[in-house]
Order: structure tokens, then sequence, then C-alpha cells
């Protein structure tokens, strides 16, 4: 048993943000939030001291635990021998030791959805993991959706790389619309086999892309400028496609109607970046706050490795100088994202039975001057920064 008392404890449930506020942890779960939560004798009690205590926060888009540091950039991200990848998990490529997710933690990021690359328009199953633990299955909370890609990155991968399609927009969304045909004639196939009790060869990615256009598993788009996000609709608009998600968003603000019309969320970010390619041009801070402000339902990201993961908090700081509500940015990278992935049962939020993911910040969060100074992974007293001694100059020495 442990509790921790003496904090601002931000609940990010109907009970609002508890100024004096006192969090109980039994075992790996939450038993306890409340300003006059009873603290079992027997609890180990840490003393926030003023702090501000937080869920753990969630990336709802990253690559911890795919893309290793020092890795080659594509790493066991992008499977490049075909543009249509489904069958492939990203459990089986998710390194459990990648430093990047000790960076997550010891920055108060416990959650990420590990994803597949952007090379492939469609890249494969991607999942919700802890980022503190040792054994991929023991971190794997469920897989959250399908992998997809639009615009610049299949093209080149692809196209200009490989010289295969696609090599075009056009092609692009044509592979697409194959793909997810090819799935619905596979379940239809598998539905008759069933029904009539003949033999039916199964096929492991047009099984997992079936999910898709069954309802069964999101479909994650990576999609940067306007109109690609707008081809994404058009497509999932085809093919009844209901659980989706655009993924970056970056002109997100410019088609913002759209999203919230078909109440379709967007992961943002990470907008602390050059334009380092065409469809990044429009690229802001901004687009969060314009996106809540048409009521999109908004988490952000940081695409780890692409920005450290431990910045996650940063590039919140940042949307919020942007013009993205102050009260609402913490639902950013706690609620929301665990609604999006459908992970909200278990984290995301400080309340009873949900598990015991939580940071107990130094000042208030998302400030350039705040650090995690506790972290707390399913109850585990993962990170305490008065012990953390190790000298950075013998760590990162060359």
């Amino acid at each position: 048993m442990r509790a921790i008392e003496n904090g601002v404890v931000h609940t990010v449930t109907g009970a609002g943000t508890i100024d004096d506020g006192i969090v109980v942890i039994d075992g790996d779960e939450i038993s306890a939030v409340g300003e006059n939560a009873e603290i079992p004798a027997d609890a180990t009690v840490i003393d926030a001291d003023g702090g501000h205590v937080t869920p753990g926060l969630i990336d709802a888009h990253s690559h911890a635990g795919m893309a290793e540091w020092g890795e080659p950039e594509d790493a066991d991200i992008n499977k490049g021998t075909d543009p249509v990848t489904p069958h492939v998990n990203a459990i089986d490529g998710f390194h459990p030791r990648d430093d990047e997710l000790r960076r997550a933690f010891q920055g108060g990021v416990t959650t990420v959805s590990a994803r597949m690359g952007s090379g492939n328009v469609i890249g494969g199953v991607i999942c919700s993991m802890k980022t503190y633990g040792n054994v991929a299955d023991e971190m794997h909370i469920r897989e959250d959706g399908m992998k997809a890609a639009m615009g610049e990155n299949p093209k080149r991968f692809h196209g200009e790389r490989a010289e295969r399609q696609p090599a075009t927009r056009p092609g692009v969304a044509a592979t697409l619309r194959q793909a997810l045909m090819d799935a619905e004639d596979y379940a239809d196939r598998r539905a008759r086999a069933t029904e009539e009790d003949d033999p039916f060869e199964r096929d492991l990615g047009m099984a997992n892309l079936a999910r898709v256009v069954e309802d069964d598993l999101a479909l994650r788009v990576h999609a940067h400028r306007a109109d690609d996000i707008s081809t994404v609709f058009r497509i999932a608009d085809e093919f009844d496609i209901t659980d989706l998600s655009i993924e970056h968003a970056t002109e997100g603000h410019l088609v913002a109607e759209e999203f919230a019309k078909r109440d379709v969320p967007a992961v943002c970010g990470p907008s602390l970046y050059s334009g380092a390619k065409y469809e990044l041009r429009n690229i802001t801070f901004e687009t969060p706050g314009l996106l809540h402000e048409a009521g999109v339902e908004v988490a952000i990201q940081t695409d780890a490795p692409v920005l450290p993961q431990e910045h996650l908090d940063v590039c919140v700081g940042l949307a919020i100088r942007e013009g993205l509500p102050a009260e609402v940015a913490i639902e950013t990278v706690t609620r929301t994202p665990a609604e999006i992935l459908g992970i909200d049962d278990r984290v995301g939020t400080l309340d009873v039975g949900t598990d015991a993911d939580l940071v107990v910040w130094d000042g208030p969060p998302f400030e350039i001057g705040t650090d995690a100074r506790e972290v707390f992974v399913d109850g585990e007293h993962v990170y305490d920064r008065a012990s953390d001694d190790r000298d950075p100059r013998e760590e990162w020495a060359w």
C-alpha cells in the first residue's frame, strides 16, 4: 500500500482538481482519491509537498520501443517489402529495454501507442503499451488500431526508392481502397465458409484487415495535408468505417469542421519540427487549439523518436501558448488519448479501480520549469528524482 498526500490532484474526472488531495494505491490499482481519503495504517506515505499529481501521461502516437536509439531510421517499424503489410504486429518488434522508454517514464509518460511506421500504405497492427517493464506481453494493454499512411511517406518509400506503386497520391488512395476491398471479400468468403462448412484458407493479413472493415479494429491514418485528410474521410465513407483517427493532422485546422461533423479525433503533432518536407509547410502549434475550438477531440503526440518521448509535456505547453485552453490541456495527454485508444477503463484518469499510473510534478504541469519528481506505473514506484544519482557527463560520454 502507498499513499500520496499534500498534492494538487488533477483527477481528470468529474471530481476535477483537488487542491489538497490524497491518492491511495493498493497493489496495481488506485483504491481511493479525495481530500479526505483514508490512508491505511500500513501504507508508505509520500509527501507531494504541494506538488501537482496527474495521471501518467499518454502518447497516442509513438515509436518508442519500436524505432530504437542508434538503430537505422526505419528500424523495425517499416516492413518495406510491400506497401500493404497488415499481417505484422507491433508487439513483435517492441523492445522493453529501448532507452526511449526509460526516458519516457522518467518524464512522466507511462503509456504509448507503439506504432508501425508510415512507409507503407497499410503498416500493421499497433498496440497500447506501458513504458515500464521487462516483458512486452506484460506491458501490453490492447491492440488499438491498424496503421495506415497517406501522402509523401509511402510515395517516397515505394515510388522513389523502390520504383514501384504507389508513386502518387492517387496511387496511395487506390492501394488503400484495394486493400479494404480485399478485406471485405475475405470477410464475406469466411462468413460463407462458416455457414456452409466449406474449406477456407486463412490469411493473417486479411484477417487483421477484416477487423477494420467490420469496425472491430480502428483505422489510424497518418495524414498531414488537408487534401490527404479529405481523402481519408472519402474512403472511410465508401467502406463505412467509423472507428477512425487522423494522425499528425498538420493541416487539420483547415478542415476542422469536417472533423467535427464526422466526430473523428485528431492526434496532433509533432509540431516542434521544421518543414522537413513539403506537406509540413503549414505546421503550427495553433492546430490543437483551433481543432478544440471547432469541437474536435484532440490528443497531442511526439511521434518519438522524432521528438524525444520525455518532452510530451513540452509540446502541450507550447500548444497552450498558441491558444489551446489551459484548463483542457491536460486532457490531450491523459483522458482523451485513452478514450481514442480504447483504454480509458484502465488509464488516463485518477479514479478508483484504474491502473495506478501517476506522476508527482514539482510544479504546475506543462510549465517549462516543471519536472517529474515521482512516477508510478501499475503501482510500482519506478522513478524518484531525488535518488537518481546518475552523472549525465558519464552516461552520455562518447
